[in-house]
């Protein structure tokens, strides 16, 4: 098997962790990227001397808030970042991570993920893009956003997945030497999600059943595009991967 030497844009977020793991365990070199290590994809501080010498660069990054507009622009600028200095470290392709029906997405931060797939698509290197289900580990937020002892939670269709298995995607995807260079015409980009369609509040009942916390079910008023998601806008496609562990399954993991 080749083995490569990897940036990892976002490395220490809830996501980057997991795909350092992945490369490591398959013995490709890896070069963490985040503030925490002392590089900025915003600024540009130590990217250049970060790239040197890379062969992949996996963009993991996020933003931390849903503000549409804000993560947008995050999204944005650090993408032609990666591929400007990416470029002229000689870098040959980037692989990205996006939203399962980014696409369809009219608001929040859903839709950022529509200029964060275009700004890849469009940059100068070689650009994949993997499409993932929300994480499981997006469930415990909802808890967190709670009202006293209850938390309401939207019952709009999802198929959670680990972060593990979509680092292992990532991986598998960026290392694919036959997966194209850049979506074509009619050629679907990637997903990938978890075995079990469920609601969010069906899951959050699960976590907070286990954390004292009430939760009640909500139609999804007054979140960003809820009429697309409850009509199943957001879930995998036919093409999709799907790969366990459920939500239940993770839980019964976790400390």
């Amino acid at each position: 098997m080749s083995t490569y030497k990897f940036a990892v844009a976002g490395a220490t977020g809830r996501l980057g962790r997991h795909v350092v793991d992945v490369l490591a365990e398959r013995g490709h070199q890896v070069v963490p990227i985040s503030r925490a290590t002392g590089v900025d994809i915003i600024t540009r501080d130590g990217l250049a001397e970060a790239l040197t010498g890379v062969d992949v660069i996996l963009d993991v990054a996020s933003w931390h808030a849903s503000d549409q507009e804000a993560a947008t622009e995050f999204f944005r600028t650090a993408t032609r970042n990666l591929h400007e200095v990416g470029r002229l470290a000689g870098v040959d392709r980037i692989v990205a991570v996006s939203i399962i029906g980014a696409d369809k997405a009219t608001a929040g931060f859903v839709a950022a993920q529509q200029a964060h797939e275009e700004a890849h698509l469009s940059g100068p290197l070689p650009a994949r893009i993997l499409r993932a289900a929300q994480f499981h580990e997006f469930v415990g937020q909802l808890l967190d956003w709670r009202h006293g002892d209850t938390a309401y939670v939207p019952a709009l269709p999802t198929q959670l997945v680990a972060c593990r298995t979509v680092a292992e995607t990532l991986v598998d995807l960026a290392t694919d030497p036959d997966a194209p260079a850049r979506p074509g015409p009619g050629t679907p980009i990637p997903e990938v999600a978890g075995p079990r369609r469920e609601t969010m509040a069906d899951a959050a009942k699960l976590l907070g059943a286990r954390r004292g916390v009430k939760v009640v079910e909500v139609d999804g008023s007054g979140i960003p595009d809820a009429e697309i998601a409850a009509a199943g806008g957001f879930l995998p496609g036919p093409h999709a991967k799907l790969a366990g562990p459920t939500f239940q399954e993770w839980l019964d993991t976790q400390s």
